[in-house]
């Protein structure tokens, strides 16, 4: 190609691909700097301390424009290196285009991604008062960019696989706790977990009347153990308020200096200290009912149901527990044992948690509708379930076992896997072959053995 002026090809190459390196560093700088470490450069009086806070204040904005910036740099120096091979050399077309895409990718990828990103993690102090200046004088195109992305779309709107997959990537490290692991994913799942999975429900409820005397309702607060118990009307969906523990406690030393013949603090009503109640849909992500309790200073809220009714009630303690675990104190009931019955068989309580149930066996039981093993088998019939209801459900085999109550309501459920008919005949195949016992996965329910006695009790 006579007349090309190879060099200046070169030269311009070498530019895009110095300035492509030095704003990937860039964008990964803004976004892993702390701002402790850019108050330290502030203290220090530092010369770039100011171009630096203007960056952290809208790291967004500046990594789209350098993106922006490092692409169209990254296009020129790929162009002006393909022009500039095509010209030093006599070679065909394919073998033109094959040494300038390979001299690209190994450019590209080693000094333009993997090495600046590198250090702009390792580094992202240095990094940014070293191209602070480059960082903001790109950043006046923020507005340009910003106008040309779809609406919706942004920098800081992490795709969810991708981040699910950096805390797996994580999560492999022998750095990292089996609870740290839990704790990083609970965290991700608590978006997609609804209200009405960790609430107490209604019929587990415990209140007291609003026209209860408050030494009475100061009674029921000691014997349950519970510091807040919600104050109804003439059934629950007559929600009066909520009454706090401490709001009763005040009153005691009121009745200890009250006049003879003046009547008694503690006989007034529930209703007179219940404070006005915090409602929340039970369709609410677990993750916004934790910032709405946290920010409104409220421990406690009523779940509604689509239909407007009390469907159950929720503390900040249930939605921690989602991130945490299990959180109990000396008032909280032991959790109900699961019972192993032999043969495979386990007695379960009728409330436990379908992802529980799913854990005791190593099976994956997924379903939105329900979050318990009596909801399971209660869909699978299509109707309340009486003891000896039976159905096949996600692999298993439900057996309604006990009710109690007044209503008869269901207690416990006998489960057990589904029998496989493959599996059944290859161990009929197989001489001395028998079914190998099942160790139930790691965090399931504690299991007590049960005697054949108990068993048939």
């Amino acid at each position: 190609m006579t007349g090309t002026p190879v060099a200046l090809l070169l030269a311009v190459a070498v530019v895009g691909f110095v300035l492509a390196a030095a704003l990937s560093a860039g964008e990964v700088a803004v976004l892993r700097v702390t701002r402790s470490r850019v108050a330290e450069l502030e203290a220090e009086r530092h010369r770039a301390a100011g171009r630096v806070l203007r960056l952290v204040e809208q790291p967004e904005r500046v990594v789209a424009a350098a993106s922006f910036v490092r692409i169209l740099a990254e296009t020129a120096a790929a162009v002006c290196l393909t022009l500039a091979i095509s010209a030093a050399g006599d070679l065909s077309w394919w073998a033109t285009a094959l040494l300038a895409t390979a001299a690209c990718g190994v450019v590209a990828f080693g000094l333009v991604r993997v090495s600046p990103r590198s250090m702009g993690r390792r580094h992202p102090a240095g990094v940014l008062t070293a191209l602070s200046g480059l960082l903001l004088a790109v950043a006046w195109l923020a507005p340009v960019v910003s106008r040309a992305q779809p609406a919706g779309e942004g920098p800081s709107e992490q795709d969810e696989d991708e981040l699910r997959d950096m805390v797996e990537r994580v999560s492999e490290s022998e750095a990292i706790e089996d609870t740290e692991r839990e704790m990083f994913r609970s965290v991700l799942e608590l978006g997609d977990t609804l209200t009405r999975e960790v609430m107490v429900p209604r019929t587990d409820m415990i209140t007291t009347h609003a026209d209860t005397p408050l030494h009475k309702a100061l009674a029921l607060l000691l014997r349950s153990g519970f510091s807040r118990v919600p104050v109804v009307g003439d059934s629950v969906d007559d929600l009066v308020g909520v009454l706090y523990l401490k709001d009763v406690v005040r009153r005691l030393p009121e009745r200890g200096t009250a006049a003879a013949g003046e009547p008694d603090p503690l006989d007034a009503p529930a209703s007179s200290l219940a404070r006005p109640p915090v409602f929340v849909p039970e369709s609410k992500p677990v993750d916004d009912l934790l910032r709405d309790l946290r920010d409104g200073s409220s421990h406690i809220a009523l779940v509604v149901d689509e239909y407007g009714g009390i469907a159950g009630l929720v503390t900040i303690e249930d939605a921690l527990e989602e991130i945490v675990g299990e959180l109990t104190d000396e008032h909280d009931p032991s959790a109900p044992v699961v019972e192993d019955l032999g043969d495979g068989v386990y007695r379960v309580p009728a409330r436990m948690g379908r992802d529980e149930l799913g854990d005791l066996f190593g099976l994956e039981v997924e379903d939105e509708d329900v979050d318990t093993a009596a909801g399971l088998l209660a869909k699978a019939i299509g109707k309340v379930p009486l003891p000896g209801s039976a159905a096949d459900v996600h692999g298993l085999h439900l057996v309604a076992e006990r009710a109690e109550g007044r209503r008869k309501r269901l207690a416990t459920l006998l489960v057990s896997r589904t029998p496989d008919p493959e599996a059944d005949a290859e161990d009929a195949r197989t001489p001395g072959r028998g079914t190998a016992a099942r160790t139930p996965a790691r965090g399931t329910p504690q299991v007590r053995p049960t005697s054949a006695s108990e068993a048939t009790r």
